[in-house]
């Protein structure tokens, strides 16, 4: 069945919640309602179910407007799972799930054998049958979302919507619950209509999105269409990438890095980090985050620590893609090391093209500075130059370098001695 909404307007008091919203959802299509909060998510969907009614424009639920529909007429087409859903804290799953009958039975008739056969049904599909004896109270919160969903499908709706329906749900159920859906959505036609949150869910499941941007539509259509770097940086404030799914190639958002300055300048100390290979992203970002001046070197453009250390604004040595480092280059990464109050040498992979890069930390303890040699994984096989990078490493450590097993004890122990020299 398919539903549309026509230039709906909707106020709370005096404040604008929702400006003329349209779109039309077709019969078994998966349609995604994000947006961040406060950005009218929920009152869209209370708007489609009749729960609140719009100050201007319509909702059409097939051939007819929703305001034609009786309760009764409504309640066998159109079931809701809402965020807030209240029922009696003594009934039992199976007569919370029965509840999903009533649109069926007659004043005075009583459940029939059918109608406890679709109720046992839509609880082995929800993975509540077996909780049908224990009262709501009992459960915890992804178990009552289960029986929530059940007493829905339980209505034996054409169109479902679901305001948040895996909020309470570990990730063994929320695949669990959306693979259902989806697959009632391809099977029955069941037209379901859901407000996520998590946009790497909503881009697996749903066919077609809406993006809310403060009451008015940002952008609907395909996943593709409307989970762009652009529109997420536009609409949530926040720099992600987005990459195909490596099996699916529907969009998957990774968070990026932020270039905030944390700390006030003067209180700031200098730490040069000798990376690559995709080792020291992680460090980049928490160093950043505690308010360090950061540089970064040598690093091949297009190497995975390049791109986040330009995604932090960070000042940075690169080389030429898959090029060994240059005696220039080698330079330059020596001028930062003088620069700085100490130097962190990653778990970085060791070629022969970036065993400049270990020289440079000799130099660096050479010329008295603190290096901090990481080593979360010392058994880990990272070095491909036939022994000459461990040499240099068992080097480094002998000249005095502070190995460090965990990234967190790192953290500490620059916190600790660069707060101690600047205070001297």
């Amino acid at each position: 069945m398919r539903i549309a909404a026509h230039n709906l307007t909707f106020n709370y008091a005096d404040h604008p919640v929702l400006r003329e919203i349209s779109f039309g959802v077709e019969s078994g299509t998966f349609f995604g309602i994000i947006g961040p909060n406060g950005s009218g998510k929920t009152t869209l969907l209370k708007l489609l179910s009749r729960v609140l009614f719009p100050g201007s424009g319509l909702v059409e639920l097939g051939e007819r407007t929703l305001n034609s529909f009786s309760q009764n007429e409504l309640a066998k087409v159109m079931a809701v799972v809402a965020q807030d859903a209240n029922v009696g804290y003594l009934f039992s799953v199976e007569e919370i799930v029965m509840m999903g009958r009533t649109p069926y039975l007659g004043r005075f008739r009583s459940e029939t054998l059918n109608d406890y056969a679709i109720v046992r049904h839509a609880m082995e599909l929800t993975g509540s049958f077996e909780l049908r004896q224990r009262k709501i109270a009992e459960l915890s919160g992804g178990e009552r979302q289960r029986v929530m969903i059940a007493r829905a499908l339980a209505q034996q709706p054409k169109v479902l919507l679901l305001d948040e329906p895996t909020a309470h749900l570990d990730i063994g159920y929320q695949q669990e619950i959306l693979d259902l859906v989806k697959r009632l959505c391809l099977t029955e036609g069941l037209t379901v209509i859901a407000v996520l949150h998590d946009l790497n869910i909503a881009a697996y499941y749903c066919s077609e999105l809406l993006l809310l941007e403060q009451g008015a539509i940002a952008a609907v259509g395909s996943p593709a269409h409307v989970l762009t770097t652009e529109n997420i940086a536009r609409v949530y404030k926040t720099a992600v990438l987005v990459s195909p799914h490596p099996l699916l190639g529907t969009p998957t958002i990774s968070l990026l890095p932020t270039n905030r300055a944390s700390l006030p300048k003067e209180k700031k100390s200098r730490i040069h980090l000798l990376a690559g290979g995709g080792s020291a992203g992680e460090l980049m970002r928490d160093l950043r985050e505690a308010g360090y001046f950061l540089s970064v070197g040598v690093l091949n453009v297009g190497d995975s620590d390049w791109e986040a250390a330009r995604s932090l604004d960070l000042q940075l040595v690169a080389e030429a893609p898959f090029s060994a480092v240059t005696a220039e280059r080698h330079e330059q990464n020596l001028q930062l090391i003088r620069e700085a109050n100490a130097v962190v040498l990653a778990e970085i992979p060791i070629g022969h093209g970036n065993l400049l890069n270990l020289k440079a930390a000799l130099t660096a303890l050479s010329e008295g500075k603190t290096v901090y040699l990481l080593e979360e994984d010392a058994k880990r096989q990272r070095d491909f130059t036939q022994g000459e990078g461990q040499k240099l490493l068992a080097e480094i450590k002998q000249c005095g370098a502070v190995v460090i097993e965990e990234k967190a004890r790192l953290y500490r122990a620059l916190a600790e001695n660069l707060t101690f020299k600047l205070n001297k």
